[in-house]
This record gives structure tokens, C-alpha cells and sequence, in this order.
């Protein structure tokens, strides 16, 4: 790595971080500390969903996988747009109306504390798998460019992101996401072009060569249900983007942060709609690795493979000062999400479990403190997640399976809540219960089912439908059980 790549990164990375840190003030108020007095920009707001979006689960894991692979995995952001209308509808008005910086507390007046707990345990239990693939995939081309090890990478990454998350709150974090996402941008797209106009034949031998290898394969399109399918992909897509909008802490606290509910539904917008042509280029990306490594395949030493591949092209194929580009783009991608997850977990903690349960009347005083001490604990947790990821092959694969386990279904709580005005306690609790044992038998009889008779018990859906069929089974069971259990009405 040259001197100028050093500069290029340090001044990019450094000063971010120095810049989340100058929003740190003495005095400040929990409010201010989680919802940034609501006063941002909708523009802000917006780059800041899109950051959340992309982080290095995007910029690295997208491009390994088209490299392996097709465009399957693209579907997924087709589905985008779908939510973002539901968002700006629907989602933003309601959280707005609400007066509450927690995205659970609806749960637990429609149903109870125990709602509340559910959803806000599975968003945790999902923000540290998040966290977990994040960091690792940040690691990988540290540890190509400089040759430290994975873990001490990820152990002094999480501290950064940690320190100006604490001190700057949620506001710092949001102005962070968008000069962030300015850069990602950039250091993405002078990656594309420079691997397509690096050819050696030039433009069009790329186009052929993907052409030619059906790179371009959105998948199949038939009715198999235990493959990645478009369809499968889709229906993964609505469902993990319906629950991101409507009941994903990260994105319900930004609608809170905008000045008014007019740029609240720009920033759901806006955001969303950001992501479709900027995943593609990510996907762009790995076509183009695989036709440059194709036609030169000595340039790519046998054991880099799948998410490895672009961090070895960006640190030993790009120009000298590029790399630099490149790999602050892919920090400012990971970071922005790691510190958006950091400080939303610590909200959660906060408000639904704090001053819910352990600290009714806590002082503002006390709600700040134990928002810094709750943003170390999820940094740390954080921390042990990402090393198991070591053991992992494609970090989208086991991010993926692991948010659809962990989401729990959680989605169809909230929109038995939100769409029956008759759904009761036990209504929700049966739905919940019969969800639960679905979410647990498509992701445990794979593991478990694998000898004699057990076979026959195991799941033949594909992982990714997990959240689907959680969600299904909870929101009609509920529905139905309102609809067919009639209590007696007084005359």
C-alpha cells in the first residue's frame, strides 16, 4: 500500500469520525441524544435510510455474490419500492402521531408488555447479527491491504464507530450516513469503470463474457419454493423491506428525526428509492470481477474466492491513490450502518427495558447515562458476533438466514395490531405462539431432521422464507381467531 493510499484513507475515514464527533455537547437531553430534537432535513434523513441500506453487506457481499453467482440477489431491492410507498402512506404518519422514540411501544398498548418485549428482543437479536456480518465484511480488505489480523481490525473498528456514536448521538450519526453516502457513491462507481475499462479487449469483451455466462440471471422464475427463485427472492424482499419501514427501530427513529412529517415521508422516499440503481452498480461490480478475472486468470491466486475477490482486486489491480478511495468507501458504507444499529439497539434498551421495566422514574440524567453504557454493550456483543463470522462462506447467505430467523415473524404482530382493530390479547399471543414454532421448525429441522424417518419432518422451504411464512402464520391465525372466536356483547 503506498503513502498515498495511507493519506487517502485516513483523511477520509479520520474524518468522519472526527466529524460525528463535533456534535458532542455537555449539555444535552435524551431526546436530543435519540431523536435529534426532530429538526433534520428530509434530504438528510434520506441519505442517511440509504446508508443504513448499504453497508459493507452491499458494497462487499453483493459483488462476491454476482461473482459467484447471477443477479438473484438483486431482486431483492425490487422490492423496495413497494415499502417505501407503504412508508411514506402509511408508517411515517402513524410513528409521528405516536409521540414515542420506540418502535415496540405500539405493541404493548395494543397487546401487552409481553408484545412489546417480543419485537423489541427479535430487533435486537437481528441488529447484532447485523452488526456481527458488517464488521467482518470490514475487516476483509484491512486485512488484504495491511496483512493485521481479522479480529484486531474488527476489535479497533467497533471502538471508532463506538466513540462518535456515544458522543454524538443520533444526530451524528444521520449527518455522518449522508456525507457517508456521498462517498460510498463515488468510491463505487470509479470501481465499476475501472474494471470494465480495464479489459483488455475493452467494454464490450465484459458484455460478452457476462452475456455469454447468463451473469445477468435475475433466477429462475418457476414455482420451486426451496430454491433461491426471483420469486423466492421477491417474496423475501417485501416481506424483510415491509419490516424494515414498518417495525425496524432504525428506520421508524428517522422518521422521528426529520423537522415534519412532509420531509419524514420525502426521507422514506428518497432513501429507498436511492438504493435500486446503486445496489445495481454493487452488482455491476462483481459481474465485471468475474469477466477480468476470467479473461486473466492468473492475476487471482486459487485460494481468494467469493467475498474475498473484490477486496484483492481493489488493493492489488486499482491505480495507486484508488485504493485508498475504495477502501475508505467501503468503511464509510460499514460504518454508517454499524453506528445506526449501535445506537438504535441502545434506544431499545433504554425505553423498553430501563425505564420500562427496571427504572419507571428515571431521570433524564440517568436515561443518558444508561443510553452511553448500552452503546458499549451492543459494541461489545457486536464484536463476538463478527468473529463467528469467520467460519462463514458468503456473509449475504448467513446474514440473510439469520435476519429471517431473528425477525421472528415480528412483522405480523405488528400488522395484526395495526390492521385488526379486533385482535385481542390471546388472539395475538395463539398467532405469535403458532408463528414462533414455524420460524423454529424451518430453521432448526434442516440442522436437526437429517437421519432416518427425521427426514421426512424437515423443511422443505428454502431459508429465506422463513420470514414469510412467520409472518403469514402469526398475522392469520390472529386475524382468524378474532374474526371466528365471538365474545358475548352486553345489551
Amino acid at each position: 500500500m503506498t503513502i498515498l493510499d495511507i493519506i487517502v484513507f485516513l483523511v477520509f475515514t479520520g474524518g468522519v469520525v472526527l466529524f460525528g464527533c463535533s456534535f458532542f455537547q455537555k449539555k444535552r437531553t435524551s431526546d436530543e441524544m435519540t431523536a435529534a430534537g426532530r429538526s433534520l432535513p428530509g434530504w438528510v434523513v434520506g441519505m442517511s435510510i440509504f446508508a443504513t441500506y448499504v453497508s459493507s453487506i452491499s458494497y462487499l457481499a453483493y459483488p462476491g455474490k454476482a461473482y459467484m453467482s447471477d443477479w438473484n440477489a438483486f431482486v431483492f431491492g425490487l422490492s423496495i419500492p413497494i415499502a417505501s410507498y407503504f412508508a411514506a402512506k402509511y408508517f411515517v404518519p402513524f410513528y409521528r402521531s405516536l409521540g414515542s422514540v420506540s418502535a415496540y411501544s405500539f405493541l404493548e398498548t395494543r397487546f401487552g408488555p409481553w408484545a412489546r418485549v417480543y419485537a423489541s428482543t427479535c430487533y435486537l437479536l437481528t441488529q447484532v447479527a447485523r452488526m456481527g456480518s458488517i464488521l467482518y465484511l470490514l475487516a476483509l480488505p484491512m486485512n488484504a491491504l495491511l496483512g493485521w489480523d481479522i479480529k484486531t481490525i474488527i476489535v479497533i473498528t467497533s471502538i471508532a464507530i463506538t466513540v462518535y456514536a456515544m458522543l454524538g448521538g443520533i444526530k451524528a450519526v444521520i449527518w455522518t450516513e449522508a456525507i457517508q453516502g456521498f462517498i460510498l457513491i463515488g468510491g463505487a462507481l470509479v470501481c465499476v469503470l475501472a474494471l470494465i475499462f480495464g479489459m483488455p479487449e475493452g467494454p464490450k469483451q465484459f458484455w460478452d463474457i457476462a452475456v455469454a455466462d447468463n451473469k445477468f440471471s435475475l433466477g429462475s422464475f418457476g414455482s420451486s419454493l426451496t430454491e433461491s427463485t426471483f420469486w423466492v427472492c421477491l417474496m423475501y424482499g417485501v416481506f424483510i423491506n415491509l419490516q424494515n419501514y414498518g417495525i425496524d427501530q432504525n428506520y421508524v427513529q428517522r422518521y422521528l428525526t426529520a423537522k415534519d412529517e412532509k420531509s419524514a415521508k420525502f426521507s422514506a422516499l428518497f432513501g429507498g428509492y436511492l438504493f435500486i440503481p446503486v445496489s445495481a452498480i454493487f452488482f455491476l461490480i462483481g459481474t465485471a470481477l468475474y469477466a477480468y478475472y476470467k479473461v486473466q486468470p492468473g492475476l487471482l491466486p486459487s485460494d481468494v474466492t467469493g467475498d474475498s475477490v473484490f477486496p484483492y482486486f481493489i488493493v492489488n489491480q486499482l491505480p495507486m491513490g484508488l485504493t485508498g478511495l475504495l477502501i475508505a468507501s467501503i468503511f464509510a458504507a460499514g460504518m454508517s450502518t454499524v453506528a445506526t444499529s449501535i445506537t438504535s439497539s441502545a434506544t431499545i434498551v433504554v425505553t423498553d427495558y430501563y425505564q420500562r421495566f427496571f427504572n419507571k422514574k428515571a431521570t433524564d440524567k440517568q436515561s443518558l447515562r444508561m443510553i452511553y453504557i448500552s452503546n458499549i454493550g451492543v459494541a461489545v456483543i457486536g464484536i463476538f458476533v463478527a468473529i463467528a463470522f469467520l467460519q462463514v462462506e458468503s456473509a449475504l447467505d448467513a446474514w440473510w438466514a439469520l435476519s429471517s430467523i431473528f425477525s421472528g415473524g415480528m412483522l405480523g404482530l405488528f400488522l395484526l395490531g395495526y390492521i385488526s382493530k379486533k385482535a385481542r390479547n390471546i388472539d395475538a399471543i395463539i398467532g405469535t405462539i403458532a408463528g414462533v414454532i414455524v420460524v423454529m421448525w424451518m430453521s432448526l429441522s434442516p440442522i436437526f431432521f437429517t437421519d432416518g424417518f427425521l427426514t421426512e419432518f424437515r423443511s422443505p422451504f428454502h431459508a429465506n422464507l422463513t420470514i414469510v411464512f412467520g409472518t403469514i402464520v402469526i398475522f392469520l391465525v390472529g386475524f382468524l381467531l378474532s374474526k371466528l372466536v365471538c365474545t358475548k356483547q352486553p345489551k
